[in-house]
């Protein structure tokens, strides 16, 4: 994957911000929101995504969106997680 790429097409798609986050392994984190939209591209690992009580796990390649104000929780595989983020 061309990190540079993933950041220009976040940033054509109005994504004002990007940034890559990595979290360790079985890392969890709890309902919450964010008060914009996010994008999500898995550079490395995995992470499953829960919104309205449905999960999608997302690997490598893969992308996964946020809406804005929608509550979620994530949690990280077993070898952590690396990824995109774009915040809109």
């Amino acid at each position: 994957m061309n990190l540079p790429e993933l950041e220009k097409q976040l940033r054509d798609e109005g994504f004002r911000n990007t940034y890559v986050w990595e979290d360790g392994p079985d890392r969890r984190y709890s309902d919450h929101t964010h008060p914009v939209e996010t994008a999500h591209i898995i550079l490395d690992g995995e992470m499953t995504v829960t919104v309205h009580g449905q999960s999608a796990t997302y690997r490598a390649g893969e992308r996964c969106d946020v809406p804005a104000k929608t509550t979620h929780a994530a949690r990280m595989g077993p070898a952590g997680c690396r990824y995109l983020i774009g915040e809109k």
